[in-house]
């Protein structure tokens, strides 16, 4: 069976994949529907859903609380997707230079990788956006730091279950360089796990970026979800509204990616697809 086959066997991946979509297209579209500054005061302040023109309602600002999310889901998902990116290839290198070596590398990036794994990523988070200034720069490099020791770990037992196979003597034999071995042929057969902890790896950013934005270390001068809830956490028994909305865009978001992460490891794990 093909790949799009195999994910589509699974219904709740597509309903995800789905979801995520719509999001996407909502923040590809936000300046287009919400072409003002989501800080911007868009009328009377408190305004419940559905009246004085506020689809989703106002906050105690009058800032349109649709229009923040709108614009909110760029910051989410970009973060998301860079910080991703960023610690998938500090973990893959890290990761294959442990497994493929072995020795005395293989112990040291090891503790290191430990290391990191021993301090709670929230709370280290917190700690290295504190140190550095609240921006997406180092809110991106935080959540990159806390993140990579699961995909080196991953890409470790990858490379030391692959490096003795015999393609792999047979490029040793026709004399491939170390590196060229690395990247050409024994990391194209390790690309489908990381894929899916990537996926999985987006969701817990734009957890970790909202957790962040909450607590007032987000970067000030954009828009995020986590912004919004913090901004309106005292307001939650008169303005049930200002929270509510930004929260469902985040737990739908985190789900829809979850899901396309469980359809992924369907289509892309071998030992799936031969029960199947």
């Amino acid at each position: 069976m093909t790949f799009w086959k195999l994910f589509a066997r699974n219904r709740s991946a597509v309903f995800g994949l789905s979801i995520l979509i719509a999001i996407v297209f909502m923040a590809a579209t936000a300046g287009l529907f919400y072409p003002e500054d989501p800080f911007g005061l868009a009328g009377k302040a408190m305004s419940p859903p559905g009246e004085n023109g506020f689809l989703l309602g106002s906050d105690s600002l009058g800032r349109d609380v649709a229009a923040g999310i709108a614009h909110g889901a760029r910051t989410s998902l970009l973060i998301g997707l860079v910080a991703t990116f960023v610690a998938v290839m500090i973990g893959v290198i890290t990761g294959a230079f442990a497994g493929y070596f072995g020795g005395w590398i293989d112990d040291v990036l090891m503790r290191v990788t430990e290391m990191f794994q021993t301090i709670p990523s929230f709370v280290f988070a917190i700690l290295l956006v504190a140190i550095m200034k609240p921006s997406i720069e180092s809110i991106v490099i935080a959540i990159a730091v806390v993140s990579w020791p699961a995909v080196a770990r991953l890409v470790r037992g990858e490379f030391l279950a692959l490096r003795n196979r015999e393609f792999v003597q047979a490029c040793h034999i026709v004399g491939m360089s170390d590196i060229r071995i690395m990247v050409g042929e024994i990391l194209p057969n390790c690309l489908s796990p990381v894929i899916v902890i990537g996926s999985l790896m987006v969701a817990t950013a734009i957890l970790i970026e909202s957790g962040l934005a909450f607590l007032g270390l987000g970067d000030p001068n954009i828009m995020s979800w986590g912004f919004q809830i913090g901004a309106g956490r005292t307001l939650l028994r008169s303005a049930w509204w200002v929270c509510t909305f930004p929260g469902i865009a985040i737990l739908l978001t985190v789900l829809a990616i979850n899901l396309v992460g469980e359809g992924l490891n369907d289509a892309l794990n071998p030992r799936l697809r031969e029960r199947t």
